[in-house]
């Protein structure tokens, strides 16, 4: 059946999150704290290990206390954040205000960037009258980030899991964003970087395009594949 429309995850897929480091010295600049270079990259390597970082590399472990709630972080704002600030404390940090600040920082415009070819591909998208939803497991309002980098105007609908108490893989939350472009799940193409969560979709009748989610610099050009199959 010939694609209609496309689904596109956000975190790994159309953005990236800034690296663990840039992530720290932009809330010690916030909060003006003077640290040395060896404390940021020091913390900052922690930090990344135990996966404090909201879209950055996976944490090496879940304690067992957070178990529940990484599982779910997805589903509440108040879940999403009381796990990742739950994974960050793991990091003894000398800077016991910078636990919340850090959160709050990657929910900013300025914590994320597009991908290269991501306002390319989505206008031709739109060029073709292929109608895009975005769909994200996520515990916050990622609009902001989009109205920032002018992606909104690319997208009929934004699905958020926080927003509808379902997360993918579940089947209900890709019935959710296709309805919410009006198509049937065979005519809609997902994209994502994960096959666990993004390629959920295929349960429902849809296809899936996966990406890498490589940084923005290694993957100028991830995205441009997905124009080969709609429309």
């Amino acid at each position: 059946m010939t694609i209609k429309g496309c689904l596109f995850d956000f975190s790994g897929t159309l953005f990236r999150v800034e690296p663990t480091e840039h992530w720290l010295r932009g809330a010690l600049a916030q909060v003006g704290i003077v640290a040395t270079e060896e404390d940021i990259a020091r913390y900052a390597q922690q930090l990344e290990y135990v996966g404090a970082l909201p879209g950055g590399q996976s944490p090496h472990a879940i304690p067992q206390h957070l178990q529940r709630l990484w599982d779910e972080r997805d589903l509440g704002r108040a879940r999403h954040r009381a796990a990742y600030t739950g994974l960050a404390r793991q990091v003894e940090l000398p800077w016991p205000e910078l636990y919340d600040v850090l959160y709050d920082r990657h929910m900013s415009p300025s914590a994320w960037a597009p991908y290269p070819d991501a306002l390319d591909v989505l206008a031709a998208l739109r060029e073709r009258g292929i109608r895009v939803a975005l769909l994200s497991n996520i515990g916050w309002d990622l609009r902001p980030v989009l109205r920032e980098y002018g992606v909104d105007r690319y997208l009929d609908t934004a699905v958020l899991s926080y927003e509808h108490g379902v997360q993918k893989p579940d089947p209900r939350i890709f019935r959710i964003a296709c309805d919410g472009i009006g198509l049937a799940p065979e005519e809609v193409l997902m994209v994502g970087d994960s096959v666990e969560a993004d390629g959920g979709a295929t349960a429902v009748g849809c296809a899936f395009h996966q990406v890498a989610p490589l940084p923005v610099d290694q993957r100028p050009d991830g995205l441009r594949p997905v124009l080969e199959r709609v429309g």
